[in-house]
């Protein structure tokens, strides 16, 4: 090479003579030479020369004419490929959010895109329209118990898991507003949903009120997001599980046993109680109705009476005798010619229905 020919100068001058003498003698015999020692001022450069050997030394590396046009078609096309690389695809599902040198630009929707070249500007593909799934809790296989256990409104813990489905609904917004929105997301799911929790007894947890409560979850959880502005559209909140943790299941039992055996004792009382005022009400109007009965036969007695006074007392009479003696035993003895005491056997006045089974019971031993 040129600069490595001592037949020639070099690019940084001519190398000094060199007589055969070493540099000790050099020193003590001709003194110090330019720019050879210590403290000796440096020697003075010639940038026209210095320019001159170096442009005759590129154009012996890069040689003639069709060689430096082939070096810039070389040039030349490696700056379309790199002019091509801010060519990129927005497929239907996605949307680009493009940068220039860092700061946020535009928003291009699906086909065909271009931006200017890295490091100019760049595109980043988020995915819009697919429904992301994120679980609060763990799975069945793998619980997080941190996650899961919950204080209720009633002062009771609850084991639940559930799963929160989402889509981006601001590209821009979810990339730039918030830092790692998948975790902010999932932080923002479980304090809302320990919030609604907290709001709410453990028996509609366990039984019919899961619909309000994953509705009331969805709904804190959008509130809050849009607060952070962080482009995130809830679409549904499911809850997996709702247990009691162990340790505290057969306390728990013990309670619910406890309040059903209330609850059907009550049930029981109150059935006593309608039945025990509707015999009442029964009775009142049976008792109503007799004594209303009972007056206006009065009154017939007493308009036939103040017609024939006589005639009615004799009725009354009879009739209240027929009354009496209807149900009693009675025996009829002719007076004339007895004079003898009459003997009657001991069961003559005994009550009919005594009688009837005395004559029963004889008859079954027969």
């Amino acid at each position: 090479m040129p600069w490595n020919d001592n037949a020639g100068p070099g690019p940084w001058g001519s190398p000094p003579p060199d007589d055969g003498k070493k540099d000790g003698e050099r020193s003590r015999n001709e003194g110090p030479r330019p720019g050879g020692g210590p403290g000796a001022p440096p020697p003075p450069i010639d940038v026209n020369a210095l320019l001159d050997r170096l442009t005759q030394t590129l154009r012996r590396t890069f040689g003639g004419p069709g060689r430096q046009r082939a070096i810039a078609g070389s040039v030349l096309g490696l700056v379309a490929l790199w002019a091509l690389s801010g060519c990129y695809v927005v497929q239907p599902k996605e949307q680009a959010v493009v940068t220039t040198f860092g700061a946020y630009t535009r928003t291009a929707g699906p086909g065909l895109r271009y931006h200017l070249p890295f490091p100019i500007e760049r595109a980043e593909l988020v995915s819009v329209t697919a429904t992301q799934a994120l679980d609060v809790g763990g799975t069945a296989a793998a619980p997080v118990p941190d996650e899961r256990l919950m204080l209720t409104g009633d002062e009771n813990i609850v084991d639940l898991s559930f799963t929160v489905q989402w889509r981006v609904s601001d590209a821009a917004k979810y990339t730039f507003n918030v830092y790692e929105p998948d975790a902010v997301i999932k932080d923002v799911a479980e304090s809302a949903m320990r919030e609604v929790v907290g709001k709410t007894a453990l028996t509609p947890i366990l039984t019919t009120g899961r619909g309000q409560l994953q509705a009331e979850t969805k709904r804190l959880m959008q509130q809050i997001l849009d607060r952070y502005d962080i482009g995130v559209s809830i679409q549904n909140v499911n809850i997996q599980t709702a247990t009691t943790p162990g340790p505290v299941l057969e306390a728990y039992r013990d309670v619910q046993r406890a309040a059903q055996n209330a609850q059907s004792a009550a049930n029981n009382a109150r059935g006593e109680a309608a039945q025990i005022t509707q015999a009442a009400l029964g009775y009142r109007e049976q008792v109503v109705r007799e004594a209303a009965g009972d007056a206006a036969r009065f009154n017939q007695v007493y308009e036939q009476y103040k017609l024939a006074p006589a005639v009615t007392r004799e009725r009354l009479y009879i009739e209240t005798m027929q009354r009496v003696l209807a149900s009693s035993n009675k025996v009829i003895i002719d007076s004339k010619g007895a004079n003898a005491p009459v003997i009657l056997p001991s069961d003559t006045f005994r009550p009919r229905t005594s009688i009837s089974n005395a004559a029963a019971a004889e008859g079954a031993v027969r």
